[in-house]
C-alpha cells in the first residue's frame, strides 16, 4: 500500500513538473518572435523572411522580428540560434550553404548542422543564374560562347564569386570541371562587390542568385546565358538551362531556403509554426511573389518530412562538390 502511494505521489509530481510547459506550449505565442538570417539586410534572404513574417504575424497575433545577424558565411547566425532556447521565439532562416555547403566546407563549426536544429519547413529552390556583361562581351550570346572564349585562353579569363566555398563559386567550380575548361575564381565579400565586378568589367562571368540578378538582366545590364535548374525559370523563361545551353548534360546546382528551429522545441510548437508558414507560403499570392520578382521555385513538399529529405541528401551532395572544388575554409 505504502509502495502504491509513492509510485502516486512521483507520477503527480511528473506531471506537475510537465504543466508549465505544456500551458506555455498552449498558450504559445505570447511575445513577438525572431526569425534569425545570417545575409545582409536587403538580401534575398531578408526580403523573403520579411515578406513571410507580414502573413505569420497575422495568423500568429504576435509581431515576427526579422534580425540581421551577419558573419562566416551564415554560421553566425546558426550558432545564434543553435543556443537558443527552444521555446518557440527564436527561429533560423537557413540556406543550403548554412546547412549542406559550410559542413563540408569549414574544418570546423560551432555547432552540429543536423543535430543542434529542428526542421520547421522548406521555403523553396533557389537557383543561380549565369550572367555575362554584354558591354565586355558583347560576341558571347550563349553559354556556348562563352565555353569556346574559355578554350581559346585557358586561365586568361575569370569569373565572380560572393565568397569562397559560396553557391555561386561551387556551380562555377563544376561549370569548369564539366566543361573541362581553365577558369580562374575571383572571390568577393558579398553580392554587392561581385555584381560591381561583373558590370564593371572587372570579371567575365558570375554565377549570381536569381532575385539579385533578374533586375539586371531585365535593364540590359547583364546577358542571362543559363540558369542552373533542370527547367528555365518562369521570371526568365527565355533563358535556357546550363545544362541545355551549354551542352553539359546532368549540371545542376541551385540551392534552398529553409526554417529551422533550435532542437528540441516542443512538438506542438513544431506543428503550429510548420502548419502556419506552409499555409502562408501556399497561397497563390504568395508563390506568385516568389516566382515573379525572386525566381525562387516554391517546393512541391514543404512539409517537416520533406525538408528533413531534402536537407540530409544535400549534405551528401554538396560534400563531393565541396571536395571536387579545393574550397575550404579555417
Amino acid at each position: 500500500m505504502l509502495r502504491r502511494f509513492k509510485l502516486a505521489a512521483v507520477a503527480a509530481l511528473t506531471l506537475a513538473s510537465l504543466a508549465p510547459a505544456m500551458a506555455q506550449d498552449t498558450k504559445w505565442p505570447t511575445r513577438p518572435i525572431t526569425i534569425v538570417g545570417g545575409f545582409p539586410v536587403g538580401a534575398g534572404t531578408d526580403l523573403y523572411t520579411r515578406k513571410l513574417g507580414q502573413g505569420l504575424s497575422e495568423k500568429l497575433g504576435v509581431p515576427i522580428v526579422a534580425e540581421s545577424r551577419t558573419g562566416a558565411g551564415g554560421n553566425v547566425a546558426s550558432d545564434v540560434v543553435a543556443r537558443s532556447a527552444p521555446d518557440g521565439y527564436t527561429f533560423l532562416f537557413g540556406t543550403a550553404g548554412t546547412h549542406a555547403i559550410n559542413a563540408s566546407l569549414y574544418k570546423t563549426l560551432p555547432f552540429d548542422v543536423w543535430n543542434d536544429f529542428t526542421h520547421i519547413a522548406l521555403l523553396g529552390d533557389v537557383p543561380n543564374v549565369l550572367l555575362v556583361n554584354p558591354q565586355k562581351h558583347p560576341d558571347i550570346k550563349t553559354c556556348k560562347d562563352l565555353i569556346e572564349l574559355a578554350r581559346k585562353n585557358p586561365g586568361k579569363m575569370n569569373y565572380a564569386s560572393t565568397g569562397n566555398g559560396a553557391s555561386g563559386h561551387l556551380a562555377g567550380a563544376l561549370f569548369t570541371k564539366m566543361a573541362d575548361v581553365d577558369i580562374v575564381h575571383v572571390p568577393y565579400r558579398g553580392q554587392g562587390p561581385a555584381m560591381t565586378a561583373l558590370l564593371s568589367g572587372e570579371v567575365d562571368f558570375f554565377f549570381n542568385q536569381s532575385a539579385a540578378s533578374i533586375a539586371a538582366v531585365k535593364s540590359g545590364q547583364a546577358r542571362a546565358l543559363g540558369v542552373t535548374v533542370s527547367k528555365p525559370m518562369e521570371a526568365l523563361p527565355d533563358v535556357p538551362t546550363v545544362a541545355e545551353g551549354c551542352g553539359l548534360p546532368g549540371y545542376e546546382s541551385s540551392t534552398w531556403y529553409g526554417l529551422f528551429g533550435p532542437a528540441k522545441l516542443s512538438a506542438d510548437i513544431q506543428k503550429r509554426m510548420s502548419e502556419a508558414v506552409i499555409e502562408e507560403i501556399s497561397k497563390p499570392e504568395f508563390q506568385r511573389w516568389l516566382i515573379e520578382t525572386q525566381g525562387i521555385t516554391p517546393p512541391s513538399d514543404p512539409s517537416q518530412a520533406a525538408f528533413e529529405k531534402v536537407h540530409k541528401a544535400d549534405i551528401e551532395r554538396w560534400a563531393e562538390i565541396v571536395k571536387m572544388s579545393g574550397a575550404t575554409v579555417d
